[in-house]
Formats: structure tokens, C-alpha cells, sequence
């Protein structure tokens, strides 16, 4: 059995980039399923329940703007850290001050959804959980302002504010009545069904009145 939750987000940039996209960072036109799902991971996260997004409630007008941003060129290897994790020696480590460099990144601007989601319970629940106890824990935490992790919006410099959402129902925004938009593939989440080989999962994103129906959409691997 499912059990749904609105929660309502916003901030005041976001960066949810498009992965075929290596160099330069380009955002999506709205939050994905995948970040959407992240976030509310971040406001409470247990081993016994899994959310998934139903709809994506777009209020503010889609805006874009360019930023540059320091980044590293390289990544640590992960055979390096096992490797010093069994063998020791040096350190793994990456010199900022020398690899830094900047680029470019096309981000979203005073963004504000509301994500509507459920959430059930998998086979690592203890059987002591129950809905009605993870219920009432999200409740709290929406209500407090409490989170496992800091929310953002795709990149750690953008944080996320969040509450618990009460507002009209159906949430209604700027889009609300202006027909049809159509964003094109946009990725849904990650497949981690095989860990040796995990693989990208994308929806036809289009947005009605606002609305991303996500959970009425096809998912393509």
C-alpha cells in the first residue's frame, strides 16, 4: 500500500544538469524525478521505505541565467582509494589549488515546485515500522524545518528550503491554464538493480497546466 506526501520546495537557483552534456553545464528545464527523489531522501531517509515521485507541480516561471564556477578537472579514482584502503601508501588526494578551473553553467532561477509523492515500504523494514510511524516522522520534520542532510537543488551550493505543503489543491502556479509544454527525454532516475552495471532511466517529460505527470509516463532504458 502507498502512502502520499506534498511537500512543498524552493530556492533561489538550481542546477540539474543534463547528462549528455560533459563540459559545460546545462540545467534541465525543471527538477528531475531522480533530484526530486534525492531531496525528500535528504528530509528523512530509512532503509525500510522507498519514495517515488508521482507528479512535479511547477509554480514559478522557468527561468535561466549564467554563472561560472570553480570546479577540479579531475576525479579521484576509486581503484586508488581501494587500493590504499587494502595496501596503504600514499594518500589519494587531489591538489585544488592546481587543478581547479572554471566553467561555465547554465542554472534555473527563484525556482519553486511541489512534489508530490508516496512512499512503501521495502523488505528492510523492521517489523516494528510501520506507514503510519514514517508518516508521522516526515510530518514532523516538515514541520520543524528537521532533515537528515542539507537539501539542494542539484548541486550542493544551491540549497533547498522545504515545508510541508498546504496550499490550493490541485497546487496551482504560473503555468497554471497555459496549456501544454514538452521538455523532451528527460532522466527519471538510476537503475541500481545491477550494481556492476547501473544505467540511466529517462521519461518523456511534458508539462500540462503546470503539471509533470510522472508516474503516468513511459520509462525508457
Amino acid at each position: 500500500m502507498a502512502y502520499g506526501i506534498q511537500v512543498e520546495v524552493w530556492g533561489d537557483r538550481a542546477l540539474f544538469t543534463r547528462p549528455e552534456l560533459s563540459v559545460e553545464r546545462v540545467t534541465y528545464d525543471v527538477i528531475t524525478p531522480s533530484a526530486a527523489r534525492g531531496l525528500l531522501e535528504s528530509i528523512y531517509w530509512h532503509p525500510g521505505l522507498r519514495y517515488t515521485i508521482d507528479r512535479i507541480h511547477v509554480l514559478n516561471p522557468i527561468r535561466f541565467t549564467n554563472v561560472r564556477r570553480n570546479e577540479v578537472k579531475s576525479k579521484a579514482l576509486a581503484s586508488s582509494i581501494k587500493s590504499y584502503m587494502v595496501n596503504g601508501g600514499e594518500t589519494p588526494s587531489i591538489n585544488t589549488k592546481e587543478d581547479i578551473q572554471q566553467r561555465a553553467s547554465l542554472i534555473l532561477t527563484d525556482v519553486r515546485y511541489v512534489l508530490e509523492a508516496h512512499f512503501e515500504l521495502t523488505d528492510r523494514a523492521k517489523p516494528e515500522d510501520n506507514p503510519g510511524k514514517f508518516k508521522d516522522i516526515i510530518r514532523r520534520r516538515l514541520e520543524r524545518g528537521q532533515c537528515y542532510s542539507m537539501p539542494y537543488f542539484g548541486a550542493r551550493e544551491f540549497p533547498a528550503h522545504f515545508r510541508a505543503y498546504e496550499g490550493s489543491q490541485p497546487p496551482s502556479g504560473f503555468y497554471q491554464g497555459k496549456g501544454e509544454r514538452d521538455f523532451g527525454l528527460m532522466l527519471y532516475d538510476m537503475d541500481y538493480s545491477d550494481t556492476r552495471n547501473i544505467t540511466p532511466m529517462f521519461f518523456r517529460a511534458v508539462m500540462r497546466d503546470g503539471v509533470i505527470d510522472v508516474s503516468g509516463s513511459e520509462v525508457f532504458r
